[in-house]
């Protein structure tokens, strides 16, 4: 049974559905809507856009030789149906479902039909890629063999992905001085490679860089195997604001501004949910115009836009600034120093936690002395911008100002212009209106000093207004129906906010998850307090013996997984990995490898792991994934809520612990043949009030609180071939 819901904007009901409700999802039977005459996206003549869609989606499965899946044949209908009606839909596809050609097929026909652009963002750069490399071209293969046109695809990414020509050739300062110097509250973070980057030194990694970036079309550190450390990478990439530009003397053969090109001129781009950010952010040229967008894995998409509305500073950023502006544009920057010195002094004397809805006056003066002086710092770097456009016109070497020619004044400028948009921000009334919430914080690792950090309260409306405005946006992923509604996603994502009306539809799974796997809540352990206890410890000891390993652990906090994993090698002789110990790509993939290993974590396993098969037959979960109390962020939007006469207990703190089981429970799961059980180590998901909307958030595992019989049932499964 499929479960659909309906919602407009400003309703306060209609989207709890019957299956749904109860935590279960299943498959469509082969007479749904998909292939009924009633259905919109069906009717009509049989060459309909619904119609062409549901035969390109035959053509590419039978291209996989895979049998069609009810499920995913009822996606691409529906996914059809809102494109031609320019709607919003949320679109719930369990593990195993093949949401990918679900919404390509469909996407890529809407396209070639009526000419309008899509964009498809992505979680992450590895899902990009996977998408681009092999659903895409699988997708526009099949639409050719129906249509006799293919979509044009391309991939959009951030700057600093791709190398930079300029930067080879010494049109930057040195990278050793711009990893002291860069800030930019907006430059991407790429994750760190592991493999020959780790046994090769910064210096014969750079000359590999350089070989590659004179043979590559592309330009993608993706591209690029075996990778390299970032700190290498590093010296051959820029971020988008340190880009020259039109004044870039390479700019023809620039690879970002190619990939731009390219995205440009293609039918269907696919992107990441970063920069979907930082078109929230304002900067809305990041990408092409579309008139559709698809954001898969769309539960992460707020957090990855409030992630990129957040800004800190601190007196070692404002250092860091001076030494760019004195490097790059030769301007004196003892004002600025001297303002950060007191900005640190102001920070000193105040207590880590949120701050109130007024700065405090010592802060708030040391931000205005600190304003003044970055803007005096900003007209003298505009004033070498233009002597050093003067001097490359004249030399054609790139610019006199600073150390680094033309660049250095780019990377001062950059600098300077960050800085004073974030004390712009910081001493307006964001946080007093309570758009903003600020905290101080220091950090527990190296010598930085303490920093004040802003992030925004909500983002719904700002999806809302920047994403979902005058297109059609399909928001897909295995979890979106929370507590058996589709409502609290809606909320999160702007849809209430939107104009028109939004649809939320579940489409099922092909697992039968009551007989596949077994969800235990032991109800005789204690309510979690401060760490781990005794008795969890002893559970999970009891646990993993009785499965012989295949055991994945997920933790609320870095203490109770050490704590655990030395339980474990103290106690068995299992192979027992514990995050810190590798990289954690390294770890999952020595995991993968091992039936009988355990892996142990944080939030960082919680989500993406995809381990099939017995390797992962049991994961346990600490205790239920709530907020910390003294999350800032949590806080100030728990108390909107309740302001707008909500619950914000349930709005903010038990959605989110929803979401997080909903994923670390679905890595149990991951194909056909798995079995295993989910064990949840705290009591209040059968106790609570609140605990049936978790469970109903969760995968249909059938439950059960009799410790004999999971034991029991581990044992079997750790003898089964």
């Amino acid at each position: 049974m499929t479960s659909t819901a309906r919602g407009v904007p400003g309703s306060p009901n209609g989207m709890g559905a019957a299956t749904a409700a109860q935590g279960v999802s299943t498959a469509a039977p082969e007479d749904s809507r998909a292939d009924d005459p009633d259905n919109p996206s069906d009717s009509g003549d049989s060459d309909s856009p619904g119609r062409r869609a549901l035969s390109v989606l035959a053509a590419a499965v039978d291209r996989l030789g895979a049998a069609p899946r009810p499920g995913q044949v009822e996606m691409a209908a529906r996914v059809s149906e809102a494109l031609d009606d320019q709607a919003h839909l949320l679109v719930q596809a369990g593990t195993g479902t093949g949401k990918s050609l679900g919404y390509l097929v469909p996407v890529m026909v809407h396209a070639v039909d009526s000419g309008e652009r899509a964009v498809v963002s992505t979680a992450t750069l590895a899902l990009q890629r996977q998408v681009l490399t092999k659903d895409a071209p699988l997708a526009a293969d099949a639409v050719e063999a129906v249509t006799g046109l293919r979509p044009a695809i391309a991939l959009l990414k951030g700057w600093q992905n791709y190398v930079c020509r300029h930067r080879l050739q010494g049109g930057y300062p040195d990278a050793d001085d711009a990893d002291d110097a860069l800030f930019s509250a907006g430059a991407a973070t790429v994750s760190g490679r592991i493999g020959e980057a780790g046994r090769r030194s910064v210096g014969e990694q750079v000359v590999r860089l350089r070989e590659w970036a004179a043979e590559t079309t592309t330009g993608d550190r993706d591209d690029l195997v075996p990778g390299v450390s970032d700190r290498a990478w590093a010296q051959v990439s820029v971020a988008r604001a340190e880009c020259l530009g039109a004044s870039c003397p390479l700019r023809e053969e620039c690879f970002p501004e190619l990939a731009r090109a390219a995205a440009m001129a293609a039918d269907v781009v696919v992107t990441n949910h970063a920069m979907l950010g930082i078109a929230v952010a304002g900067n809305t040229g990041v990408l092409p115009e579309h008139r559709v967008l698809v954001v898969d894995e769309a539960h992460e998409l707020a957090d990855r836009v409030r992630s990129q509305g957040t800004a800190s500073l601190s007196a070692a950023v404002v250092m860091r600034v001076a030494a760019t502006a004195r490097k790059g544009a030769s301007i004196h920057v003892t004002e600025l120093e001297s303002a950060g010195q007191r900005l640190q002094l102001a920070l000193a004397d105040l207590p880590d936690g949120r701050l109130s809805d007024v700065l405090p006056p010592a802060l708030h003066e040391a931000l205005v002395v600190l304003d003044g002086a970055a803007r005096h710092a900003l007209t003298d770097v505009r004033e070498a911008v233009k002597t050093g456009k003067r001097g490359a016109d004249a030399s054609g070497a790139g610019g006199s100002g600073g150390s680094g020619g033309s660049g250095g004044v780019a990377l001062a400028r950059t600098a300077v212009s960050d800085l004073v948009d974030i004390i712009a921000r910081m001493t307006s009334d964001s946080v007093r209106e309570r758009r903003d919430v600020a905290w101080i914080e220091r950090p527990r690792m190296g010598a930085e000093p303490p920093r004040l950090t802003l992030a925004p309260v909500d983002v719904a409306g700002s999806l809302a207004d920047s994403l979902l405005e005058d297109r059609a946006v399909i928001l897909t992923s295995a979890t979106l129906a929370l507590g058996g509604s589709f409502e609290p996603m809606a909320r999160t994502l702007g849809l209430t906010l939107a104009g028109g009306q939004w649809d939320g539809v579940d489409v099922g799974t092909p697992f039968d998850y009551p007989r596949q796997g077994i969800l235990y809540t032991p109800t005789h352990l204690p309510r979690p307090g401060q760490g781990i206890s005794e008795a969890a410890l002893d559970e999970i000891l009891a646990l993993t013996e009785a499965s012989r390993g295949g055991m994945l652990g997920l933790f609320s906090s870095r203490r109770a997984a050490d704590e655990a994993a030395e339980v474990l090698r103290n106690a068995t002789d299992l192979t027992v990995y514990a995050q810190g110990d590798d990289q954690l790509p390294a770890l999952v993939d020595a995991f993968t490898v091992d039936e009988d290993a355990c892996l142990v974590g944080t939030l960082s396993l919680w989500q993406g792991v995809d381990v099939p098969g017995r390797t992962c037959r049991l994961v346990i979960i600490d205790r239920i994934p709530f907020p910390r109390p003294d999350d800032p962020v949590a806080q100030a939007r728990s108390e909107a809520v309740a302001a707008a006469g909500g619950n914000g207990f349930m709005s903010v703190s038990a959605t989110h612990a929803a979401l997080l089981l909903a994923q670390g429970a679905g890595r149990l799961i991951r194909r056909a043949d798995d079995r295993g059980v989910v064990a949840i180590l705290d009591p209040r998901l059968r106790t609570a009030r609140y605990g049936a909307f978790l469970a109903r958030s969760m995968p249909g595992l059938w439950p059960t609180r009799d410790r004999d019989v999971v034991l029991g049932a581990l044992s079997r499964l750790a003898v089964m071939d």
